[in-house]
């Protein structure tokens, strides 16, 4: 059924199935979707993962879900707690399998812009930076990201800056799913609420759409864990995605 997706089930819920058994997987500052597609995963899969998060968690057990995906909550129940280096350091030795990383363009190789819109001398917006960002991105196994936007302003076919190199694997948005096919973003999947026309329309750069099919429908885990970490709506709402 249709209505079982809202652009924001349908980003949460498509980031938790990035997410592979036995991983190590990373959310990072600024990144609530991803904090709860991890606790989702944990909630709504037979097998389990280790989640770390930037507030230094292990796998934790936070008895309240923050708004921020910075809140010491997010270390209680930790069995040890990470500080910034050792993320890096992770990634740098090759063990970091998963890590969510937020981006302001996309273009079709999956690099990333945080850094400006427009010319670097004179830009329309001074991003906030990469960040750890260009560290993470090229050294991790698999890096994947989301726009709450689906347009081509976000998008694009060229960034105006580049910020991080090395191409994300996987891009939940609140209308389709990519992931890196021959280094080259692919489409995976569509909102079946939406169309392969309308994700062509809407998306500055080309892709190969081969294999490619409507979504398929939450799990009834899936949405279980999703209400239990959101009963209120508040993430949603806060989220505010619309997918038109």
């Amino acid at each position: 059924m249709h209505e079982q997706w809202s652009g924001f089930s349908y980003i949460v819920t498509n980031l938790a199935r990035f997410i592979r058994p036995n991983e190590i997987t990373f959310s990072g500052v600024n990144s609530t979707l991803p904090m709860l597609a991890c606790l989702m995963a944990k909630r709504a899969y037979d097998w389990d993962f280790v989640y770390i998060n930037v507030a230094g968690g292990v796998n934790p057990t936070p008895s309240s879900i923050p708004l921020s995906s910075s809140d010491p909550l997010l270390a209680e129940g930790s069995a040890s707690i990470f500080a910034n280096e050792d993320f890096y350091d992770l990634c740098a030795r090759g063990r970091m399998d998963l890590t969510f990383l937020g981006a302001a363009q996309l273009d079709g190789s999956g690099c990333a812009n945080n850094s400006c819109i427009g010319e670097w001398d004179h830009p329309k917006v001074r991003l906030p930076g990469g960040g750890g960002g260009a560290v993470m991105l090229p050294t991790a196994r698999r890096a994947c990201t989301w726009r709450t936007e689906h347009s081509r302003r976000t998008l694009v076919q060229k960034l105006d800056f580049v910020t991080s190199w090395g191409g994300m694997h996987g891009v939940a948005t609140p209308i389709a799913v990519f992931v890196k096919r021959d280094n080259r973003l692919a489409l995976r999947s569509w909102h079946p609420e939406s169309s392969l026309d309308e994700v062509r329309e809407r998306t500055g750069f080309e892709f190969d759409a081969s294999g490619a099919e409507p979504t398929q429908p939450p799990t009834q885990r899936e949405r279980e864990a999703l209400r239990a970490l959101d009963p209120h709506g508040q993430f949603e709402h806060d989220a505010a995605i619309r997918l038109r």
